[in-house]
């Protein structure tokens, strides 16, 4: 799949995710972003992006999760927040994260945003330009969480703003029907610490989409309910 190269660009009409999927578990929440657009403003203009893959770090029972066992650090503090908030870590010294908070205030749930497309070509051009590097194959791009926050310039300086208010740094905007998407799940990637949540099937991508990460032979579809 390649960008959309009609050339048109979303306006100020564009909606807002609507905000009862914030609400959701993180279970609930990481099937239906697939489809929605991700917005960052930068100096040089907005870049919107079509989340391709997401994995659902659901709660305190959740072993892979930060927040296990209701652990409340200043790291991990923003996921006790309200849904809709910002969660941006580092990970071995040098890459960012994005993660979308989810659920009720003090009910930590998290979806990792794992993989995004651009939607136009002068997107793909900025995100390109911004990782400074030759990309030989879409997931080059995008397809990783530390690939995607270098493309869109996301560090931890947007960590507890908010996707739910448009016109600051980072939203999400009503994109496709996730109903209407070929919608795979499969486990979850590099957390063997989490012993018998590590082989959940929490990660979800689209289905064939060149930018996601890392395509599994085993992955099942999934339909929303």
């Amino acid at each position: 799949m390649k960008p959309n190269r009609s050339g048109g660009r979303k306006t100020a009409a564009a909606k807002l995710l609507q905000p009862e999927l914030y609400t959701l578990t993180a279970l609930e929440a990481a099937p239906r972003l697939l489809g929605q657009h991700l917005v960052r403003l930068t100096e040089d203009g907005e870049i919107r992006c079509r989340i391709v893959e997401t994995e659902s770090y659901g709660g305190a029972e959740d072993k892979g999760s930060h927040a296990y066992g209701g652990r409340r650090t200043a790291r991990t503090e923003v996921m006790f927040s309200a849904g809709g908030a910002v969660y941006v870590y580092l990970i071995y010294g040098m890459y960012h994260c994005l993660n979308v908070v989810t659920a009720a205030e003090d009910e930590p749930h998290a979806v990792l945003i794992r993989a995004v497309e651009p939607l136009t070509d002068r997107d793909a051009e900025l995100m390109a330009a911004y990782r400074g590097i030759a990309v030989r194959k879409p997931s080059d791009l995008s397809g990783g969480p530390g690939k995607l926050c270098r493309a869109l310039r996301i560090d931890r300086s947007l960590n507890r703003t908010r996707f739910d208010i448009r016109g600051g740094a980072l939203w999400i905007e009503q994109g496709e029907p996730p109903e209407s998407i070929d919608i795979v799940q499969a486990p979850r990637i590099n957390i063997p610490y989490a012993e018998e949540y590590a082989e959940r099937p929490w990660r979800f991508y689209i289905q064939g989409n060149p930018y996601v990460s890392v395509s599994d032979p085993l992955a099942q579809p999934f339909r929303l309910h």
